[in-house]
């Protein structure tokens, strides 16, 4: 068993003063196990208890070249001895703008907050007023951050309130949010040709826009089918419907140019924030200018005190200048790739039925003998045996989420040896959990 005195000890006091003794809902396992991590560095992660991980959760995916790297923590240092909230633009900010519109391809103008969840919200209120539409598309099973007009049928969701495949009902996660948000949103299967095509033909001149995560980022990294992400982009052209790529987990990690370069698809806006910052608050929405140009001037609000501070800047500028001046990703695809096959050989061995999915860099597997292509289908899903595999890793300083739904990260740490640990006690994970 893991020691677990002084986490404990700290989580008693956390839980009288946060409430469930945590800041986001998703980090609460409970009142007698949740962690509490004391440092990081690299690939692993060490607790309260001085228990050490290998890390593939790396904060839910931010972590694009190591914990505390040296590099970014550097250019963070210098950036905060100059002062850091301006009320005012800075040529830093600028910098990052353009090294930005260098890298991702179609990117022409962009504006930067804090969050994911802001990324989002800004980018759909930038569409419905470019478009004065007011509804939106949304993919089951995919997660845009936490404001309301997206917290429905996420990975959260229950898979039996989601309704049959040809008449989805958007089921709302959580209280707080007020009934009628749901009537604005259209809820669609992934990868589901016919699904999506029916609703925009019987609803275009009410839908702003199609948000899209590119790949699932909460549902085992699942990827787009063949052409299906070209088919959104023709159907948004033809209807006048902005398309949305949600890319706060695959922006700075698919490809230094993103989904948007992997899959050879340019939406009309992104959303960006997780890896641009390696672990710091940054984030970023933007496109095309004709859209973005509805910004201000008394047509569409966004502002944000923190937005394009200095530390964040830094940050993002280091970040962007490791990953434009060597093959950083080509690195992580390559490692991701044989970890990838690696368990896939040792899951064959163990005769457990699977499907390995997602992007080398952000990857999973269900185990399932069914063809899992979006959310509804991980009703097949043996999640026992799985829990039973994560909870062997973990005891044994191996850390990927223990919900199959939350993908493998990968960073630049994580080395060739490694990933051959990593694999050494993955086949004694399935041993112990076929025992």
């Amino acid at each position: 068993m893991l020691k677990r005195d002084n986490a404990q000890s700290i989580f008693d006091r956390a839980m009288s003063v946060i409430a469930k003794g945590v800041s986001s809902n998703f980090r609460y396992w409970g009142p007698k196990s949740t962690p509490v991590i004391s440092h990081a560095k690299g690939a692993y992660i060490t607790d309260a208890d001085e228990n050490t991980f290998i890390d593939y959760r790396l904060g839910w995916g931010p972590i694009i070249l190591g914990h505390a790297d040296d590099r970014i923590n550097n250019a963070v240092s210098e950036a905060v001895k100059k002062g850091i909230t301006f009320a005012a633009t800075t040529e830093l900010e600028t910098e990052v703008a353009e090294k930005m519109v260098s890298m991702i391809p179609g990117m022409e103008m962009l504006r930067f907050t804090n969050t994911g969840t802001e990324a989002t919200m800004h980018a759909l209120r930038v569409a419905r007023g470019y478009t004065r539409r007011e509804k939106f598309i949304k993919f089951e099973g995919q997660y845009h951050g936490a404001h309301d007009y997206v917290l429905f049928s996420t990975a959260s969701s229950p898979l039996s309130g989601m309704g049959s495949r040809t008449a989805p009902i958007p089921v709302q996660v959580g209280s707080g949010i007020p009934n009628k948000i749901r009537d604005y949103v259209f809820s669609v299967p992934f990868n589901d040709f016919e699904a999506v095509e029916n609703v925009v033909k019987d609803h275009y001149g009410d839908i702003a826009a199609m948000m899209i995560e590119p790949c699932l980022g909460n549902i085992a990294g699942l990827e787009p089918s063949k052409g299906y992400l070209a088919h959104l982009r023709k159907l948004c052209d033809k209807y006048g419907i902005v398309m949305i790529f949600d890319e706060v987990k695959t922006g700075f990690r698919l490809a230094n140019g993103g989904a948007r370069e992997e899959y050879n698809v340019i939406p009309d806006i992104s959303t960006y924030a997780k890896s641009l910052g390696n672990g710091f608050p940054v984030a970023a929405f933007g496109g095309k200018k004709d859209i973005m140009s509805v910004i201000g001037g008394g047509s569409v609000t966004h502002a944000g005190t923190f937005g394009a501070n200095g530390a964040s800047m830094a940050a993002a500028k280091a970040v962007l200048d490791v990953l434009s001046s060597s093959p950083v990703l080509e690195g992580i695809r390559n490692r991701g790739q044989r970890l990838k096959e690696g368990m896939h050989q040792i899951l064959n061995a163990a005769d457990l039925k699977h499907q390995m999915t997602g992007h080398p860099s952000m990857q999973g597997f269900v185990l399932t003998e069914h063809p899992v292509n979006e959310v509804r289908d991980l009703v097949h899903h043996d999640e026992e045996m799985y829990d039973k595999i994560m909870t062997y890793l973990y005891h044994h300083g191996v850390w990927p989420e223990n919900d199959a739904r939350e993908p493998w990260f990968l960073c630049e740490s994580h080395t060739d040896e490694i990933i051959d640990e990593t694999l050494n006690k993955f086949e004694d994970a399935v041993k112990s959990a076929k025992d």
